[in-house]
């Protein structure tokens, strides 16, 4: 008897399997990236003017009265390239912080003995 109901049960089991349509497998996935433009790797001529004369103003920010050519040129000439596309997209798009960034490039050792000698010049 128990022969019967296993074969029974695998019978049932064998004719049902022939009844179940495939389900077809989906595959990982894969997640579109949005579409960005690339952001600019070279300082054109006039994103370089730009940046150097939001770094201007924040230099003439902080020191009113005062001829701040040579040291905005010390800042500039110690800034990346990154930097300087940064200030002068920050700029344009009336963004804050500019003050931080040149602030930052002014911290630098470099940048600091630079302003030191152009002082010590005048």
């Amino acid at each position: 008897m128990r022969f019967n109901i296993i074969a029974a049960f695998g019978l049932a089991a064998a004719t049902l399997a022939g009844c179940v349509a495939p389900v077809p497998v989906a595959g990982p996935a894969v997640p579109t990236a949005p579409v960005m433009t690339p952001a600019p790797t070279v300082l054109d001529a006039a994103s370089a003017q730009v940046a150097r004369g939001v770094i201007n103003a924040e230099m003439q920010k902080r020191l009113p009265g005062v001829n701040v050519a040579p040291y905005t040129e010390c800042v500039v000439t110690n800034a990346t390239t990154a930097e300087m596309i940064d200030l002068a997209q920050m700029s344009r798009a009336g963004a804050s912080g500019t003050a931080d960034s040149v602030a930052a490039i002014v911290s630098r050792p470099a940048t600091t003995q630079c302003i030191a000698s152009a002082a010590r010049a005048v």
